[in-house]
């Protein structure tokens, strides 16, 4: 029987110890409603403010800066959408009609964003070079005077490559508009301290570092004042309606704390480099992404002359866990956006695989992974129209 081999962190990571332990006070005995006056209830409560705490000192932030929602997707929709609307509504209608993003950006920022558009805002989306970073020239001439929002994620999903944010925020600050990052790949695997990356609104979520699934946050600035997404109660400081994720929250802040004491993941990064280079040894094949500027985790390929799925499907069969593109869009026919705005053509697009190595894979997992994927890449190959050796 195959081992199993789990390299695909990006999408979701294994439940920490940590974030186990925290969890389960409040998924049993302390299940209390955290709006009620109740002993059992203010439990609950404080393991929300106590989390709220942990969080905002592990990104720079202070604890009423810290929202709670239910996955990165909603912050991210949260920031952009009530940014938006906040200026769209403001006194002069012209003003803050306009946003700048990136081509390479998460769906819950682009559909965002597409959803804008049919509402009367105009987006701008800055091209990438071949290693996925925008050109900070092309975002000073993009900005507008009715720009309200920039928002660029802080590192890429799919090919890990990591943006200056913190020279985006200073651009930001001198033209007078807000920077949102989507840093839902960063949190938990780099330092991210808000302050140092000049943003007035970033998004997480828990369950890429270890975390619940079902828990995210967002970091608003003191005094920005976004309307909520959701309405409904007064919770969270009547910003962001419906009871609390008690477990989750408490999970994401301990997953969080256990995090931060791993950092750098050198380990992480000796393993990822492994991949790398013995997966070049392949002809062929591509390392896509900054090469030196990105996440720890995430290597990233494109093999020539093969189908994505197919790849993943045969890994499978060996019991290697891994993705061809963004796990979000795992069911999508077309190449990955983000591998076309890098300039590769949609045939070579096709032939992704994304894997993304965590704290939990040892070296004997990279050894297995170099053992199988030659083999698999060989029988793929003879079996494509495609494939030329010549």
């Amino acid at each position: 029987m195959n081992k199993t081999v789990y390299l695909d962190n990006a999408a979701t990571t294994r439940l920490s110890d940590a974030a186990f332990e925290a969890m389960l006070p409040y998924l049993t005995d302390g299940y209390g409603n955290p709006s009620s006056i109740y002993s059992i209830g203010r439990e609950a409560k404080n393991a929300i403010e106590n989390a709220r705490n942990t969080v905002a000192k592990a990104i720079g932030a202070s604890p009423e800066e810290i929202f709670f929602t239910g996955s990165g997707t909603e912050s991210d929709n949260w920031a952009i959408k009530s940014a938006a609307n906040a200026a769209l509504f403001a006194a002069n209608a012209k003003k803050g009609r306009h946003i700048i993003s990136s081509a390479i950006e998460h769906p819950a920022v682009l559909n965002s964003l597409k959803n804008l558009e049919k509402n009367g805002c105009e987006v701008t989306y800055l091209g990438v070079d071949k290693h996925g970073q925008i050109d900070l020239d092309e975002l000073r001439r993009a900005i507008r005077s009715d720009t309200a929002l920039i928002t660029v994620m802080t590192a890429n999903n799919e090919i890990g490559t990591i943006l200056p944010i913190s020279e985006i925020g200073k651009i930001a600050k001198q033209h007078g508009v807000l920077l949102h990052t989507d840093a839902v790949q960063a949190v938990g695997h780099i330092p991210v301290d808000v302050g140092e990356m000049n943003v007035d609104l970033l998004s997480f979520s828990g369950h890429k570092f270890g975390g619940a699934k079902g828990v995210g946050v967002l970091y608003a600035k003191k005094g920005l004042l976004l309307p909520p997404l959701l309405h409904g109660g007064e919770q969270e400081r009547g910003r962001r309606a419906g009871t609390e994720n008690v477990a989750g929250i408490a999970s994401l802040a301990a997953a969080l704390d256990a995090a931060l004491t791993r950092l750098p993941l050198s380990g992480v990064e000796q393993m990822r480099n492994r991949l790398r280079d013995g997966l070049l040894q392949i002809p062929r094949s591509h390392f896509t992404g900054d090469p030196t500027n990105r996440l720890p985790g995430i290597a990233s390929f494109v093999f020539e002359a093969i189908e994505g799925e197919s790849m993943l499907l045969m890994l499978d069969q060996c019991g290697i866990c891994a993705s061809s593109g963004s796990a979000c869009s795992s069911g999508a026919l077309d190449p990955s956006h983000v591998l076309l705005a890098i300039g590769l053509p949609h045939e070579i697009a096709h032939g992704s695989l994304r894997l993304s190595v965590g704290t939990d894979n040892t070296d004997e997992d990279i050894s297995y992974v170099l053992e199988k994927m030659p083999g698999i890449v060989a029988r793929l190959r003879s079996m494509s129209p495609l494939w030329n050796e010549s």
